[in-house]
């Protein structure tokens, strides 16, 4: 399996970790042998509610059974996509009522850069420097990192940057911008939070000059910081959200959002402004509803802030330099990238996954399940440490 994995599906990295899956359940993966690893990751933040939750499993399952594509997005009324966007209206701020569903996180950012060039008539974005955003030619474009970008040159034209946090430079936000996009916590980057009146200072700048605020909560979105979107956290509400990842407990989906108003500017003049095949595909929407109804009857929102406190609390080392980052989206940085790469390797060899941060060397990636226990954080912070210490001079 190994040999046709590496002859046959294309690879992105020279040295991927090559785990064999047999199955999940709950915090774990295991592997062709049965063993069971302890899952701190949650597919890079996508497994809100764990591996094969019974809610979600059984609404797809459901659905499948039913109907699955039918044609393309928004033609027909399908109803698991009715139900979830106006439940999704429901935890959302009155501005924010229209949700365009589409199959992945960089597929939102590239509707949501669209509708704001449409809306304003502008064409300039601002993006923030060492910005992730996705992959896509769009989503590229607005990353900050030019050994990142330049192999695949030209990208789309009229994107600028500001540096994440830095007040001053918010003047740079003009009435030739259309769209300022910032991720709520910088993810890539290696998960750093705003600071005080930051977004809401960006936000009233936008106003002022007539562009529009998107914010990507494609990772911290869905509870993972502890309530149901990270903006909430610092009073600023956006012009459009885009979202991912967590929506649907681990099937591939993504969504931008705005007001009815601002949407509707993709309606016309063209005709299919935004068109996807798959976006609100039924069986996704249905996974998508269950996991959202799952976390509005649960306490899990509310308990992720006691699980970050469990997590700092308990990886205090001489070689961990800090514990960043918010909710269950947390990142431990360590002195260097060398050490960063020896831990989540021989945590592997133990059984805990662990992961890396796309642009922060020095980082390692703690984004588990909400669902994960004490008992399991605890386990897995033992192994961490047990780690480190091999590692003390």
């Amino acid at each position: 399996m190994k040999d046709d994995f590496l002859k046959y599906q294309a690879q992105t990295s020279p040295h991927p970790l090559a785990l064999q899956v047999s199955h999940a359940k709950g915090s774990y993966i295991y592997d062709s042998k049965n063993n069971a690893h302890l899952d701190f990751v949650a597919g890079v933040s996508a497994c809100t509610l764990g591996h094969c939750h019974p809610a979600v499993v059984d609404a797809i399952q459901k659905q499948a059974e039913s109907y699955m594509h039918v044609m393309v997005y928004g033609e027909y009324i399908q109803e698991p996509a009715v139900k979830y966007t106006k439940e999704l209206a429901s935890i959302l701020p009155d501005s924010l009522n229209a949700t365009y569903l589409v199959n992945s996180g960089t597929e939102a950012v590239e509707g949501a850069l669209k509708l704001a060039r449409k809306f304003t008539g502008r064409s300039q974005i601002i993006a923030a420097k060492r910005a992730y955003h996705g992959n896509t030619m769009g989503s590229l474009s607005l990353m900050g990192l030019e050994e990142r970008k330049a192999p695949f040159r030209p990208l789309i034209p009229d994107v600028a940057y500001i540096s994440f946090n830095s007040f001053p430079e918010i003047e740079k936000i003009t009435t030739k911008t259309a769209a300022v996009i910032l991720e709520t916590i910088q993810g890539g980057a290696g998960f750093i939070v705003p600071k005080k009146e930051y977004l809401t200072k960006v936000k009233k700048r936008c106003t002022e000059v007539g562009a529009l605020l998107i914010l990507d909560e494609i990772q911290p979105g869905f509870g993972r910081t502890g309530k149901w979107f990270s903006f909430e956290h610092y009073n600023c509400t956006p012009d459009i959200l885009v979202i991912g990842k967590g929506m649907a407990s681990g099937m591939p989906v993504g969504a931008f959002i705005a007001s009815k108003k601002v949407m509707d500017s993709l309606k016309d003049k063209p005709k299919l402004g935004h068109i996807t095949t798959f976006g609100g595909n039924p069986v996704i929407a249905a996974a998508s509803l269950a996991t959202l109804v799952e976390l509005k009857k649960t306490n899990l929102i509310h308990q992720t802030t006691e699980k970050e406190i469990l997590f700092k609390k308990l990886l205090i080392h001489p070689l961990i330099k800090e514990v960043r980052g918010k909710g269950l989206m947390l990142a431990i940085l360590l002195e260097s990238g060398d050490l960063a790469t020896k831990i989540i390797l021989e945590a592997a060899k133990e059984k805990l996954i662990l992961f890396w941060l796309l642009f922060e060397p020095k980082a390692i990636r703690i984004s588990p399940p909400l669902t994960i226990s004490t008992a399991e954080i605890e386990k897995g912070c033992t192994i961490i440490l047990t780690i480190l210490d091999k590692h003390l001079q």
